[in-house]
């Protein structure tokens, strides 16, 4: 099995969890690459300095890869995403990070999820994705039109509200008068979208949600569309630009560009464990029926 591995930062947690995976491994004579940019920070940050030389790097990933293993948050995974691509390779997430609900292999059970995955038993939960295109076009994201979370537009620059002329398949819905608007897949229901108040959606639902960032007409609500709708935004408001942020990726458009958003023509593919579900993860991470007087 050819694994690669991939973290953007570094400290007390992460280092642990590098360790374990890393030692691991390494004992297991598996053909493991690290990104490049990581595993010079792994070298210069780690304290048991260790010679991990059966470890090759790498710069861009290929299709002769069978795993990527992601040491982070939620957000190194969605970071992840922009390497995969379309390339169908499975990825999985080591949580060093906060909620983790992507990333959800804790440092204590590295070992047994690694020894599961390499004895094939897991599932595999395919992840839609949304992808943009701007009118006139705009060469921010390049290649990199697509986000596994949410595409957002908000206000810049300003206090003042903006408002979001929304059209789905061509037919007006409305204008939000807001700070902005998400739209999210249901991987990102759990994200910003829900912080906004939007609803928790299991990744297998072929929906999209749209939620509005503080809204002033309140009667504005979030609504759930199926995933094969076209939406179209456009934003005006007191400032000549508006951000636009797809995952973690943030942008500056001019007023009254035209937004298009729809489902991407490919999924990416998440590692479950057998025993991990969605709904347990739900209920770890939002303390679902935790209460003091059970």
């Amino acid at each position: 099995m050819k694994i690669a591995i991939f973290g953007q930062f570094y400290h007390k947690n992460a280092e642990e969890a590098v360790e374990i995976l890393l030692d691991y491994l390494y004992e297991k004579n598996t053909n493991v690459y690290v990104e490049e940019q990581f595993f010079d920070i792994v070298n210069h940050q780690l304290t048991n300095h260790k010679n991990y030389d059966k470890f090759k790097t790498f710069r861009t990933l290929d299709k002769s890869f069978d795993l990527l293993i992601s040491i982070g948050g939620d957000g190194t995974i969605l970071r992840t995403t922009t390497l995969v691509k379309d390339l169908d390779i499975p990825i999985v997430g080591i949580n060093t990070g906060r909620l983790g609900f992507l990333a959800t292999i804790q440092n204590e059970d590295i070992t047994e999820a690694i020894d599961d995955i390499l004895s094939g038993n897991y599932k595999i939960s395919e992840r839609s994705l949304l992808s943009i295109q701007t009118s006139p076009e705009h060469k921010e994201f390049n290649d990199l039109n697509f986000a596994l979370n949410e595409i957002a537009v908000s206000r810049k620059n300003t206090t003042s509200m903006i408002t979001v002329e929304t059209r789905l398949n061509g037919e007006y819905l409305t204008s939000y008068w807001s700070d902005g608007l998400i739209v999210s897949t249901p991987t990102g229901s759990t994200g910003y979208s829900l912080s906004c108040g939007g609803p928790v959606i299991t990744p297998d639902t072929n929906s999209f949600v749209l939620t509005p960032i503080a809204p002033h007409n309140l009667s504005a609500r979030p609504l759930i569309i199926t995933d094969s709708t076209e939406i179209q935004l456009k934003v005006s408001g007191r400032e000549d630009n508006f951000l636009i942020s797809l995952d973690s990726r943030i942008a500056t458009l001019s007023n009254n560009t035209i937004v298009t958003i729809k489902k991407a023509p490919f999924k990416i593919k998440m590692i479950e464990l057998l025993k991990e579900s969605f709904l347990d993860t739900l209920r770890k991470k939002l303390l679902w029926g935790e209460d003091k007087r059970n």
